[in-house]
């Protein structure tokens, strides 16, 4: 399976720091914000990785992590998005790189603390559909939040006033062969951008969504404040294991 880190967007909530660089660039403590997604694929055993980019520092990112060698891989793939079309437009430009196979797909802003290794095998054995990560949180209403029922999603549905469960879908999916179809039916949102809950919802309409809970803590770094959350989480990691 490849992996695919979603790395593009202007950054508007967190100018003026992304008026220098691209917020992926921006430090979670002691290493740039795109590491730690970059290292969930790789501890996972992913090693072939495409990173989508965007915004007016594409070349910082060839820069900072060149082919991936210090991350044990022997190349890094590279693409760029143009303006801000969301997050399933930007998936849809790795259709070539993905090459008929699944994909696992990660947003460049989220930080999780578990390892997914035994996702991407129980995903591998998954014989069609998406496989979805959720996280139970305090404020549902700022996420994509899950519909459950049993042991399965119903529905989800984005940012909403009235959360029907605290599980919040991060950013983290799986995906079969057939999800760049799926985002080509897509139809932009009120804001003007395909969303990947459309996406995400097409699969669990079909029957072939499952779903994990993620271990330990996630959090996602868009916001300055979630950046300091994030920041303060790895931070309190790394103390408890020196």
């Amino acid at each position: 399976m490849k992996g695919i880190i979603l790395s593009g967007g202007t950054g508007t909530r967190m100018s003026p720091c992304t008026k220098v660089t691209n917020k992926h660039l921006l430090p979670i403590y002691s290493k740039p914000m795109i590491y730690y997604p970059l290292e969930t694929l790789v501890n996972a055993g992913i090693k072939e990785i495409l990173i989508v980019t965007g915004g007016n520092s594409p070349g910082d990112f060839l820069k900072l992590l060149g082919n991936g060698k210090e991350f044990g891989l022997k190349e890094i793939h590279y693409t760029y998005q143009e303006g801000a079309g969301g997050i399933a437009e930007a998936l849809g430009l790795a259709e070539d790189f993905a090459d008929n196979g699944k994909v696992a797909v990660i947003l460049g802003d989220n930080i999780f603390e578990g390892s997914v290794k035994s996702a991407v095998k129980d995903f591998m054995d998954q014989p069609m559909g998406a496989k979805l990560f959720l996280k139970r949180v305090t404020d549902p209403e700022r996420f994509g939040v899950a519909e459950i029922r049993g042991k399965k999603i119903v529905g989800i549905e984005e940012k909403p006033k009235k959360p029907k469960s605290q599980y919040a879908v991060t950013g983290l999916y799986m995906y079969d062969e057939k999800v760049f179809d799926v985002i080509k039916t897509l139809k932009p949102s009120r804001r003007g951008e395909l969303e990947i809950t459309d996406v995400n919802n097409f699969y669990i309409k079909q029957g072939t969504a499952t779903f994990e809970s993620v271990k330990g803590f996630w959090s996602d770094a868009g916001t300055f404040e979630s950046l300091l959350r994030a920041s303060n989480l790895v931070a309190k990691k790394a103390s408890q294991s020196s």
